[in-house]
């Protein structure tokens, strides 16, 4: 069995949450490699101190001693958004590192999109953290719209809705997440993992044809999008349809709803029934609900096949898929995909701006 020699680049939530889908991978994969921790860092040295000493790192480091760290073969980058691209530049000069794990979104400008589009690596593999792609049910639905039953798209709808942004005391615990677009707000945060998805089941041929925004409070910036809402265009397909993403939508709890309306039947998907996905065949002229469970078949279905999936479980799916496991029917996003979804978030930004500057006359300075 190979061995792995993991380094955080960063120490927040994010990253405890990685930590416990690697510490989880060996109940779950008979394949599991064996894991070491080697080395985490973040900006505040008794922030990194207290991870490495909580989750079992060896040691704790500072940028350059943890760039400079030849053991590490793998590295995770989990570092606040503004600073995903020069950490990914960094690591993927260490000659040793062979895998690195980006989190979303993979830059926040055009320039860092161009920079990270022209990096060789040969040798390396990356992965992106839209973990929503490996939830056991939008992995099944995934192969069966690529199956071709349902023939060409027509048109489709994705909902990606939270509503705690609601609550004053909320934002003011998370005033970093109220950056602009793209670097913040909900088509940023959420809506990335939409766009990915609909990449995922549709390609990569989709153009924004306009976009709107909602949400109005005093202590958020006119140009953080609370709600936003997207138009867009399959250029292949010539499908039609909508994306929003929410911050501030009551009583959605954690909602994605996803819809495609295609030529031979319609496939449907929703997070608030998770455990399962849903088709309609116009031969049949009937609905059916593919149950799905935490199954993921023939790789594992631990604890059982029927105990309904998580957030947490789909992480540790991508971990495996991350450190070399083999799942045919998985979409991996790599790099190219990181950077097609966020060339759609940098582009609502922009529409963003001429929606604001055209209907919202009263924006905040």
């Amino acid at each position: 069995m190979s061995t792995v020699k993991i380094g955080f680049l960063g120490a927040g939530g994010i990253a405890k949450a990685h930590a416990y889908a690697l510490n989880s991978l060996r109940y779950f994969y008979a394949d599991t490699p064996e894991i070491i921790f080697e080395s985490v860092c973040s900006q505040r040295e008794s922030s990194r101190n207290e991870f490495a000493k909580s989750y079992g790192f060896r040691q704790s480091q500072n940028f350059e001693a943890f760039i400079a760290n030849e053991a590490l073969d793998t590295v995770f980058i989990l570092g606040p958004n503004k600073v995903h691209a020069d950490h990914f530049k960094a690591v993927a000069a260490m000659p040793n590192v062979k895998r690195i794990y980006l989190e979303k979104p993979v830059c926040s400008s055009l320039q860092e999109e161009k920079d990270l589009a022209a990096i060789s690596l040969e040798g390396k593999e990356v992965q992106v953290g839209f973990q929503y792609l490996q939830t056991s049910s939008v992995r099944e639905a995934i192969d069966f719209w690529k199956s071709g039953k349902l023939g060409k798209p027509i048109h489709f709808d994705l909902k990606y809705y939270h509503g705690d942004y609601l609550q004053q005391s909320y934002r003011d615990k998370r005033q970093t997440r109220l950056t602009p677009a793209p670097d913040g707000g909900a088509m940023a945060d959420l809506g990335s993992h939409g766009i990915s998805l609909l990449v995922s089941f549709l390609g990569d041929e989709l153009k924004i044809t306009n976009a709107l925004q909602g949400g109005d409070f005093n202590d958020v910036p006119a140009d953080s999008d609370l709600f936003s809402l997207i138009s867009l265009l399959d250029t292949d397909s010539k499908a039609v349809g909508t994306l929003s993403a929410s911050r501030i939508s009551s009583g959605t709890g954690d909602l994605v709803h996803l819809e495609i309306y295609a030529e031979k039947g319609t496939l449907r998907y929703s997070s608030h029934r998770a455990e399962s996905f849903e088709y309609f065949l116009e031969e049949t002229g009937q609905w059916t609900t593919q149950p799905v469970g935490s199954n993921y078949t023939p790789i594992s279905s631990f604890p059982s096949g029927h105990v309904p999936p998580g957030w947490l479980r789909s992480m540790v799916h991508a971990h495996y898929l991350f450190l070399d496991g083999k799942d045919e029917k998985a979409y991996v996003p790599d790099l190219n995909h990181g950077l097609e979804v966020q060339r759609l978030v940098r582009e609502t930004a922009l529409h963003l701006d001429t929606f604001r500057a055209h209907f919202l006359t009263d924006d905040k300075k």
